[in-house]
């Protein structure tokens, strides 16, 4: 009786893993085959396309702040359509001077607001969106600082506004600079395989599971003020747009570049910020986990659900095993526990002597970074359970483009 249950926790709680990470993806690449993005769209010259407001908050920018301004003025989009809203969130550094001279240079396309008081970017978006939708903004484009569109983005998220069901649509952001020495490589490659996944989710679904955050378009009509207490704003607005029905897409075309940082530590804290965030928002949207939401419900499960319950599922799996060495004296019980024992023990430990040395395994690093941003979800637990005190944010050291 014990040991049946001790494998079938082992079982479950080891494909739940895979699933999510593995299997997940491989039947939206199997389902997606030969599928694209389909629907009307606004031609580059359409009369009608949509006025849009680019929405910023920024927080001591000066590293990045000029040159996203400047691809931001030079992007193809009709110049009378597209405004600009930026806030800074009590920058001590040159953010303020760079920001108001472009508003004083273009003062009918740039809006600019320096905020005297740290808020945090969800109240920043908030204020500006307000300011936006009374100038007849139709479509908010939010953005961070440090990611850079190419002159056609705005145009290639925008074109798909006219099918009116669509109220999100998410970009394609790619990485550049990733550091050989640090996690760089490894959060680049999960972010890239998440752009496909969601790409993948819109087209066969139209559930598209929240935007990466860097770069995303939101119908004006459906964006909601962010509560106090919410981390993750842009996963927010993507359930409360499936809550009224709508559609959330992703288009590759939409390329923008961002750098990643390839420090672990600096990463680990963004993860934890980031799932303190999801955990708040999954108790928000728990109801779209029923049946009755069908593909949505399927999505949120696949997608985002086993991934935040990952380490609970990685503990089953450990500890099920442990309890499987000591009722049945099986090799393969062995040779499972102590292949356990060396991925999540002796690996990471491996790998960081190795990085003192000035030695880098990629494969090391893989294991490291992914057990690592497993902890991150833990600790984030935590931090949402304690209760989330303040939505004010560090951005993350920034490198010139």
């Amino acid at each position: 009786m014990i040991f049946g249950i001790g494998l079938t926790i082992f079982l479950l709680s080891s494909f739940a893993v895979v699933y999510t990470y593995v299997l997940y993806p491989l039947l939206l690449r199997i389902l997606g085959q030969g599928k694209g993005l389909k629907g009307a769209v606004y031609s580059a010259e359409d009369s009608e396309l949509p006025i849009v407001a680019v929405l910023m908050a920024a927080h001591n920018e000066e590293l990045v702040i000029e040159q996203k301004m400047q691809q931001l003025l030079a992007a193809q989009y009709p110049k009378q359509k597209l405004h600009i809203y930026l806030g800074s969130d009590c920058s001590t550094d040159a953010t303020n001077a760079i920001l108001q001279a472009y508003a004083e240079q273009y003062p009918e396309r740039v809006h600019f607001f320096p905020f005297q008081e740290r808020q945090g970017k969800p109240a920043i978006i908030n204020q500006l969106a307000e300011a936006a939708q009374k100038q007849s903004a139709e479509v908010l484009l939010i953005t961070d600082a440090n990611v850079m569109p190419q002159p056609k983005s705005i145009y290639e998220l925008l074109k798909h506004f006219k099918q009116e069901d669509i109220i999100l649509v998410d970009s394609n952001i790619q990485h550049y600079d990733s550091e050989a020495e640090g996690i760089g490589r490894n959060e680049q490659g999960y972010i890239s395989q998440e752009v496909q996944t969601k790409y993948r989710e819109g087209v066969i679904w139209g559930r598209t599971l929240g935007p990466l955050g860097g770069f995303f378009a939101l119908r004006a009509s459906h964006f909601s003020p962010i509560p106090k207490g919410y981390l993750v704003d842009d996963f927010y607005w993507a359930m409360k747009a499936f809550e009224q029905g709508g559609r959330a897409i992703s288009e590759l075309k939409a390329i923008c570049l961002e750098d990643v940082s390839g420090n672990l530590a600096g990463e680990f804290r963004r993860k934890v910020r980031i799932a303190s965030g999801n955990y708040k928002n999954l108790a928000t949207f728990k109801h779209l986990l029923l049946p009755q939401w069908g593909s949505l419900a399927f999505v949120f499960w696949s997608h985002k659900v086993l991934r935040w319950l990952g380490p609970v599922f990685m503990l089953l799996s450990w500890s099920s095993l442990a309890l499987l060495n000591l009722l049945d004296d099986n090799l393969i019980w062995l040779l499972l526990f102590t292949a356990q024992n060396l991925l999540f023990f002796i690996v990471p430990l491996l790998d960081w002597l190795l990085e003192q040395m000035g030695i880098h395994q990629k494969y090391l690093r893989y294991i490291r970074y992914f057990l690592a941003m497993n902890i991150a979800l833990v600790k984030g637990f935590i931090n949402y359970i304690k209760g989330v005190k303040t939505n004010v944010w560090q951005p993350t050291k920034r490198k010139l483009g």
